[in-house]
């Protein structure tokens, strides 16, 4: 069966029980770990302060992959007509909103912990990273809630942004990415070719613009101005204007290099998972001149299980583009969608380095696309030598 029937048609079941349920608050694990690190940083031997301080990347890049590749994947699906129910049941709504006031614990003690006289800058940068692997993940908890039709989840959204700064991703995802996901028009999609440090500002200025736009219109349409206390974007940067000038207040001024730090490492996290969820993918466009709509083909997919309990399903990204509402505990694999050789956790570090990226990654678009270079989305910079890398297939297509 193909992806597209199997998007319609599933074996009817009516005992489906999520065998994950419980599993699924390893999500609020992630704060806690973090605490963890903190708290082995405030009271463990001065010769390990490094180690706990610098936890964040030694978990995001270490830890979980290998756990990945120890459990592996899981690609049980839940049954269409199960998904009703799964949606309705409020515990996996409640897992997610309950990540916040954790994320929030964290970034106080983080902030105490960094303004102390004793924390050199060093370390104020380590434990910087420490906090920004939980706000980074919180954008991922913004990202599940900013799906949700509720004006209260819109804003617990902003609040998960707000120590990250990175309130625009409230209004731009749903309402901007989601539009033009896997076409060259849109900021939030990789390209071939594309190295991750010419993705960063591209994605961070563009989809910042498009949200900017995004809102402006949406007030137009109901005749206001861009500055008035409708305006979502405004709200969003006051929560996060307000949530900074409260850590500066009560932590002062050594407090500035540590939310430098947590803000630029969740970001940089959150944008290199959105760098490597449309790699070179793109719809193609219809005769009108419109784009075909989006399918579980133009998102990079992943079933590794670990990740995807700490993520809410988002390597299940094919689905979650495909079925925007639909909530993770119902989010499902597809065997035809493009996969990804490993989890997220994995492949983060390899999208930092071009070279090692282009090896992974540049041969697994080619061959999704069977060769044919005008069905990829090429960064247009490096469109001459990628003509010149995959001449050959090109020809026989």
């Amino acid at each position: 069966m193909n992806m597209h029937t199997q998007l319609d048609v599933e074996q009817a079941t009516t005992t489906f029980k999520d065998k994950k349920r419980h599993l699924w608050l390893l999500g609020l694990a992630v704060p806690t770990i973090a605490m963890g690190g903190l708290a082995g940083y405030q009271f463990g031997p001065k010769k390990t302060k490094k180690f706990f301080a610098s936890f964040g990347p030694l978990f995001i890049h270490g830890v979980i992959p290998t756990l990945d590749k120890l459990i592996g994947e899981d690609t049980e699906n839940p049954p269409l007509d199960a998904i009703a129910d799964l949606e309705a049941d409020p515990y996996y709504a409640r897992i997610v909103k309950l990540f916040i006031p954790l994320q929030y614990a964290t970034n106080i003690y983080g902030t105490y912990l960094a303004s102390r006289k004793g924390t050199s800058i060093a370390d104020q940068a380590l434990l910087g990273t420490l906090v920004g692997m939980v706000n980074g993940i919180a954008i991922n908890t913004a990202h599940e809630l900013s799906h949700k039709n509720g004006r209260l989840e819109h804003y617990l959204s902003h609040l998960a942004l707000a120590p990250s700064g990175y309130n625009h991703f409230r209004i731009e995802h749903p309402y901007g990415h989601h539009r033009r996901v896997a076409t060259p028009e849109d900021p939030a999609s990789s390209q071939l070719g594309e190295t991750f440090w010419k993705f960063l500002p591209r994605t961070v200025i563009g989809s910042f613009k498009s949200a900017i736009e995004i809102e402006k219109n949406r007030l137009e349409r109901k005749k206001l101005p861009f500055f008035c206390k409708e305006n979502e974007l405004i709200h969003g940067w006051a929560m996060s204007a307000i949530y900074h000038a409260a850590m500066f207040s009560k932590f002062g001024v050594r407090s500035v290099p540590f939310q430098m730090t947590q803000a630029a490492y969740a970001i940089t996290l959150f944008e290199s998972v959105n760098y490597i969820e449309h790699y070179g993918l793109m719809r193609a466009k219809k005769a009108n001149g419109q784009y075909e709509r989006t399918m579980p083909e133009h998102s990079w997919n992943n079933n590794n299980v670990v990740t995807n309990l700490f993520l809410y399903q988002l390597q299940r990204h094919s689905d979650h583009h495909a079925n925007p509402t639909r909530s993770f505990q119902t989010l499902r694999h597809f065997e035809d969608a493009p996969q990804l050789p490993a989890g997220y956790g994995a492949m983060i570090l390899p999208a930092f380095i071009p070279s090692w990226w282009s090896k992974i990654m540049d041969d697994r678009v080619v061959e999704h696309y069977k060769g044919n270079l005008e069905k990829i989305n090429v960064y247009p910079k490096a469109k001459q030598k990628i003509l010149e890398k995959y001449a050959e297939q090109a020809e026989i297509t």
